[in-house]
């Protein structure tokens, strides 16, 4: 197969491309560099530095993939509250680009969307795909536009492009300092001697769903003829717990910071899986402890 990974430096993206690499498919990577790293490209993907908004088009063009798994995104949610302007032109626009750029080459689309940020508050446990869509900040406004267009393009076009709802991923390579990224940042505090923040009481919860078991789902949907799917575990984990267990896994205990909750954060968020485990046959591998190791492995051994 042949493919290209938009946002394929970034933390979920060069997984994806590890994962193809090592089914022997042919590899592309657009990626301006932003957000990820040119390290994190494995030997033997071929590295295209440019912006979806601009080069989606010459790169399909030259390329004519058969798949672009499509991660390249803004993902700060406080940016896309500054700066509505700038989420919405690389998050909807740019994704415009990349399906025009796959229609005219025949390619399927697999989307990087987003649960916590397009659903909103869980109230009622974990939301299946058909769960209201509220969402807070104009970060899961533009992920569900995107969406939308994604599934007018099938229905335009006849195509079998799938959106694919994350939990919130965390695993190796992740940045500490990005916005969603709170098991590295606890652990890269922890690692650097340095007292975590929990913002508000610590009793918001959130879904964590390691970056294999994202992977796997993604691998899995190229063969789906279109759809939306949750890609979480349907496990809620407070903040205040998932702290203690990254402090028992890093043998390290350190009373966090307390923080005045952040306006506007979903206090419950919680997918439920059960669609892509009957319509994809997947389901995640990693409990959160099992994922939490391989994660603190990796960061301990990061300068």
């Amino acid at each position: 197969m042949r493919a290209v990974v938009t946002g394929g430096a970034g933390f979920i993206g060069s997984h994806i491309v590890d994962a193809l690499l090592a089914r022997g498919d042919d590899v592309h990577v657009l990626d301006d560099l932003s957000g990820g790293r040119r390290e994190n490209v494995a030997d033997g993907a071929h590295l295209h530095e440019g912006d979806i908004r601009r080069d989606s088009e010459s790169l399909f063009g030259a390329v004519r993939p058969d798949v672009c798994f499509h991660l390249a995104a803004q993902i700060d949610v406080r940016v896309s509250v500054e700066r509505p302007d700038v989420d919405a032109d690389v998050n909807v626009v740019g994704t415009l680009h990349v399906l025009e750029a796959a229609r005219r080459r025949g390619a399927k689309v697999v989307f990087s969307s987003t649960g916590g940020a397009i659903y909103g508050e869980c109230e009622d446990g974990p939301a299946a795909e058909d769960h209201p869509r509220r969402p807070l900040a104009p970060y899961g406004v533009s992920k569900l536009a995107a969406e939308e267009y994604i599934a007018a393009y099938n229905r335009l076009y006849g195509g079998t492009h799938v959106s694919l709802r994350f939990g919130n991923v965390y695993g190796p390579r992740q940045d500490p300092h990005g916005e969603a990224g709170v098991v590295a940042i606890f652990m890269s505090a922890l690692r650097d001697g340095k007292t975590p923040r929990i913002f508000g009481d610590g009793t918001q919860t959130r879904d964590y769903v390691h970056v294999a078991d994202v992977v796997a789902a993604s691998l899995a949907s190229v063969q789906e003829d279109g759809g939306v799917f949750n890609i979480g575990t349907g496990v809620e984990t407070s903040v205040g717990e998932l702290y203690e267990r990254v402090q028992r896994v890093a043998g390290i205990m350190r009373a966090a910071e307390p923080a005045a909750a952040r306006p506007g954060e979903v206090q419950r968020s919680v997918l439920d899986p059960a669609l892509a485990q009957r319509e994809l046959g997947w389901k995640p591998d990693h409990t959160l402890d099992t994922g939490l190791a391989e994660t603190w492995a990796w960061i301990s051994a990061q300068s």
